[in-house]
């Protein structure tokens, strides 16, 4: 009986570890929900949230591979995009990967407003200069 409770206790703590977010996954995901709050009353994407090499990017409008840089400015007439079931995969220390919906509306500064805007993400994350991009 001793042996089975270690047994059950062991088995629950698996299960308790497993389920828990690593500090990596929780500061992702709260930058990624951060990031969209700071749109959401901005307009305009935050500063210096793409890597100092840039970023290699696919777009949901159907466009081939895009190559950002750092400094590039994302600005909005209207935005009211939200970030749903965000999944972060740690994959070391200084790199994750998020998974995640954004659905709403989204109106880039000079186009036509998108109503119903719908996608899936996966976005690589690198630490460096002390954040994550």
């Amino acid at each position: 009986m001793k042996n089975t409770i270690i047994l059950i206790a062991i088995c629950l703590s698996a299960v308790i570890t497993t389920k828990a977010e690593t500090e990596v996954e929780k500061e992702v995901k709260q930058l990624i929900l951060d990031n969209n709050a700071y749109t959401l009353k901005n307009l305009e994407f935050k500063g210096k949230t793409i890597s100092k090499k840039g970023s290699l990017e696919f777009w949901s409008s159907g466009g081939l591979l895009q190559s950002m840089q750092q400094n590039t400015k994302r600005e909005f007439d209207d935005y009211n995009l939200h970030s749903k079931h965000i999944k972060v995969i740690e994959i070391n220390a200084t790199t994750a990967v998020a998974l995640y919906y954004v659905e709403g509306n989204v109106q880039h500064k000079g186009s036509e407003n998108n109503a119903n805007y719908l996608t899936r993400v996966m976005q690589v994350y690198v630490k460096e200069e002390g954040g994550w991009k």
